[in-house]
C-alpha cells in the first residue's frame, strides 16, 4: 500500500524514533519501571507546560481532558464564560452545558479573534459570578490564534480560572502556564507532542486545586483527584490502566523536543507556518484568517468559489495520497485545512501543497501550482538565511 502524506491537525506524522519506542514489550504499568518512565514524562510535560504544577495524565482524548476539566473543576449551575470563534471553543462551552453550566459566549466571526476588551467587559458585568473562563488557543477549525496572554491580563484580578484548551497548541506555540497565570491547561498525545492518540494531560494550579474541593460534579474515572494521588507514589502512574505504548512514544517524543530545544520547536512551527502561507498565496489562494492571527499550527484555505472543499480533500487523497483537512460545520464546503505541526516536514509540506494545486486544476479550477510552490521554497531559504 502506498504511504500518504498525511497533512490533518492532528493525529501527526511520528518521527521514526518514536516509532521504534512504542515496539517495546508490556511491562507492569503499576512497577518501577513504568514508574520512572512516568515521573520523566511529567517533568518533560512540566518544561513543555512552563510549569511547577501537577500535571495529571488520563488515558483518554483531548476531548476526555476537556470533560475532566468541567467535571472536576465546576458545578451545575455555575456562570462560565467561552471565548467563542470556532467548533473547538463551541464543543468545549457545549460539554460543560451538558454537566449544568450556565455558559455565557463572548463570540467572534470565525476567522477572527474574539476582541480582547470584549472579554473584559463581559467578565466585569458578571461581577466576579463567572467561575470559569474557557479559551481554546489554538481553533483548529478557522486557523485562529487565540492570546491566552493577552486575555489573562485583560482579566486582571478577576477570580474566575483560566481554563485553556491547548489540545492542538502546547508544545507548537508558546503557552506559559505559571507566568500568564493559566489555572488550568488540558494538551493530547496527538498534536504538537508527536505521539498517537491515547492519553491527555492537564496541568492544574493551586487555585483549580481548591475549586475541585468545591466542585459538585459526580465523576470518577476523570477524577484528577485521584490522578493527583497516583503521581505522588513512589511509581507514579494513572489511577486505571495506562496506555503503556502511547506512554513509550510520549516519553521519547518529549526527549526529541528537549534535544532541540523548546525556543527552536516554535521557530519551526513558525518557519513551517510561513511558508505553507506564502505557498497558498503563491497559488492565487487566500487563508482565512489574516496573519496577525493566524495560527501557527494549521493554516485553513478557503476554496474558489463553486468548488466544494470536500470535494478537493477527496481528490487529493485518493489520487494523490495527500490527506488535507476538511472543513468543520459552517466551513464543512468552504476550506480546506493543512495541518504544519508536531513531525510534520518541510518537504512533505511542500509535496502537499503541490498536489492541492493539480487538484484544484483536475477540478476545472486552474491556480498557479509552480509560482505557489517556488514561493514556499523561497520562504524556506529565507527562514535558513536568517538562522544562519
Amino acid at each position: 500500500m502506498r504511504e500518504t502524506n498525511l497533512l490533518i491537525p492532528g493525529p501527526t506524522p511520528l518521527p521514526p524514533r518514536v516509532l521504534q519506542a512504542m515496539g517495546r514489550q508490556m511491562i507492569n504499568h503499576r512497577g518501577p519501571e513504568f514508574g520512572r518512565i512516568m515521573a520523566e514524562i511529567l517533568e518533560g510535560l512540566r518544561a513543555v507546560f512552563r510549569t511547577r504544577n501537577d500535571i495529571i495524565p488520563l488515558v483518554c482524548s483531548g476531548t476526555g481532558g476537556l470533560e475532566a476539566c468541567v467535571v472536576n473543576f465546576l458545578s451545575p449551575g455555575d456562570r462560565v464564560l467561552s471565548v467563542n470563534n470556532g467548533h473547538f471553543c463551541e464543543r468545549f462551552a457545549e460539554i460543560a452545558e451538558r454537566y449544568g453550566a450556565r455558559v455565557d459566549r463572548v463570540p467572534a466571526e470565525w476567522g477572527l479573534p474574539v476582541p480582547i476588551d470584549a472579554i473584559a467587559e463581559r467578565a466585569r458585568a458578571a461581577r466576579g459570578e463567572y467561575r470559569a473562563i474557557l479559551v481554546t488557543q489554538s481553533e483548529t477549525s478557522t486557523g485562529v490564534h487565540n492570546d491566552v496572554r493577552a486575555i489573562r491580563a485583560a482579566l486582571g484580578d478577576q477570580p474566575a480560572l483560566l481554563i485553556v484548551d491547548a489540545v492542538s497548541s502546547l508544545g507548537a506555540i508558546p503557552l506559559e502556564s505559571d507566568a500568564w497565570g493559566v489555572d488550568v491547561v488540558i494538551t493530547g498525545s496527538q498534536k504538537a507532542l508527536m505521539s498517537p492518540p491515547g492519553m491527555a494531560f492537564v496541568g492544574v494550579s493551586d487555585r483549580a486545586w481548591a475549586a475541585s474541593q468545591r466542585a459538585t460534579t459526580p465523576r470518577f474515572y476523570l477524577d484528577l483527584g485521584r490522578g493527583r494521588t497516583e503521581i505522588h507514589t513512589p511509581n507514579p502512574s494513572t489511577p486505571f490502566t495506562t496506555a503503556v505504548t502511547v506512554a513509550y512514544a510520549v516519553h521519547e517524543a518529549l526527549a526529541l523536543i528537549r534535544e532541540e530545544g523548546l525556543e527552536r520547536v516554535f521557530e519551526r512551527h513558525r518557519r513551517m507556518a510561513q511558508m505553507v502561507r506564502a505557498g497558498i498565496r503563491g497559488m492565487g489562494l487566500t487563508p482565512l484568517p489574516d496573519d496577525a492571527h493566524a495560527v501557527d499550527t494549521v493554516t485553513v484555505v478557503r476554496m474558489p468559489a463553486g468548488l466544494d472543499a470536500n470535494e478537493v480533500v477527496a481528490r487529493a487523497r485518493e489520487r494523490y495520497h495527500v490527506v488535507l483537512g476538511g472543513g468543520i460545520r459552517r466551513l464543512e464546503h468552504a476550506v480546506v485545512r493543512i495541518g504544519h505541526l508536531g513531525y510534520t516536514q518541510p518537504e512533505t509540506l511542500v509535496a502537499g501543497l503541490e498536489a492541492l494545486g493539480r487538484t484544484l486544476g483536475d477540478l476545472g479550477h486552474r491556480v498557479e501550482t509552480g509560482a505557489g510552490v517556488e514561493a514556499a521554497r523561497r520562504s524556506l531559504r529565507a527562514a535558513a538565511g536568517r538562522r544562519s
